[in-house]
């Protein structure tokens, strides 16, 4: 975990720009807090991206066969 991840795991993080605050870096549950959102999940969110609208995607079904490991 990064520098800034440790620091915001404590609480905000609040980054400037000459000297004043332009941006702050919160852990993403006190962001959904402060919005009044509820945690979306990664299908929702990338849903929910403009210009994403309309663009269906199914993924293909996965064919896994299992067989006993061989040892010699």
């Amino acid at each position: 975990m990064g520098a800034a991840k440790r620091a915001a795991s404590e609480g905000p993080v609040f980054i400037t720009d000459r000297g004043r605050p332009a941006f702050a870096l919160l852990r993403i549950e006190e962001y959904y807090r402060l919005a009044g959102k509820r945690e979306m999940s990664l299908l929702e969110l990338m849903d929910s991206l403009p210009g994403t609208e309309g663009i269906e995607f199914e993924a293909p079904r996965a064919d896994i066969q299992l067989k006993a490991a061989e040892f010699d």
